[in-house]
């Protein structure tokens, strides 16, 4: 008779496979591709979240936008509440447009239109908006849900920027470099808690950044996903995205991705991709990031193309 050791010797045996080395170190994954969710998800009579959900062609059993990420659209009708709840480790709100307040554990917490608010783990958040009101709404839940844990520690205090905080911001970064050939004219958003990654929160980054008019920011790659959500822009303004450099360090059959506001677009991470702002208005985007996460193991990788 067999000893109870043994069963369980034979019966996890079962679950052994082999792989040769040369043809399974870098396996097939479910591609991550360029995708767009427009304004018109928000524009809506009901009272609702709209979670921007590419579970299918990621093969997952869990709502995401990426790997790590989940983007979310949330409308909430004047006069009306609305519960956000998950059990993500991390989140970032920005306000597309309205007035409310939010109710946490430490109280409320007033927002209009162009304000930002990054928070740790927090279970359940009510949001009460005085007009109508949407919101652009990343966690980090699929992270959470593919390790298979729950956020037991608040890593990062709360932060909120004001709309008028950021845009004084970023005029000062404007105007230190006007005349330079900078890549950027952005500001990083940082947390007291994360001083080493200079990040919102922990594991993820988000960045306010400012396409002038008429002007270009050249071709750059990471390996952090960028779920891109556009504050205003003119027409003719957008984005170019591909997998390769051709030997002049152009992008080789790049996908156009417009910047519209109110809608976002996703640039797949490791993806050299540069911004083109062909009007006469200024245009923001606000790409949020699982940079965090990588920054913490030194994955992230940020490259630009020639002449940097």
């Amino acid at each position: 008779m067999k000893s109870e050791k043994t069963r369980l010797n034979e019966s996890w045996a079962k679950n052994c496979q082999f792989f040769e080395y040369t043809s399974a170190a870098n396996p097939r994954m479910p591609k991550i591709e360029v995708k767009a969710f427009t304004s018109e998800l928000h524009q809506i009579s009901e009272t609702k979240t709209i979670p921007l959900d590419l579970s299918e062609s990621m093969k997952t059993d869990f709502p995401c936008t990426g790997p790590n990420l989940l983007a979310n659209f949330v409308h909430i009708n004047a006069g009306e509440k609305l519960s956000t709840q998950s059990h993500a480790s991390s989140q970032v709100f920005f306000v597309i447009r309205g007035k409310g307040h939010s109710q946490f554990e430490e109280g409320d917490l007033a927002w209009k239109t162009g304000d930002l608010f990054a928070l740790p783990a927090t279970e359940k958040i009510i949001h009460q908006a005085d007009e109508d009101s949407a919101f652009y709404w990343v966690h980090d839940a699929p992270l959470l849900d593919f390790l298979g844990v729950r956020s037991q520690t608040k890593r990062c205090q709360p932060v909120y920027y004001s709309f008028e905080m950021l845009e004084d911001e970023l005029a000062k970064v404007r105007a230190q470099n006007e005349g330079k050939d900078k890549n950027r004219n952005g500001i990083l958003l940082g947390n007291p808690d994360c001083a080493l990654s200079k990040t919102i929160t922990h594991d993820m980054w988000s960045l306010y950044n400012l396409l002038p008019a008429g002007d270009h920011q050249k071709v750059h790659r990471h390996n952090s996903i960028a779920l891109d959500y556009c504050v205003r822009a003119g027409e003719n303004t957008y984005t170019m995205i591909g997998k390769k450099l051709d030997a002049e360090g152009n992008i080789k059959d790049p996908i156009r991705a417009d910047w519209v506001a109110g809608a976002m677009f996703v640039t797949p991470p490791g993806w050299w991709h540069s911004h083109h702002n062909e009007s006469n208005e200024d245009a923001v985007v606000l790409p949020v990031q699982d940079a965090g996460l990588h920054t913490y193991v030194q994955s992230l990788d940020i490259q630009f193309g020639h002449g940097y």
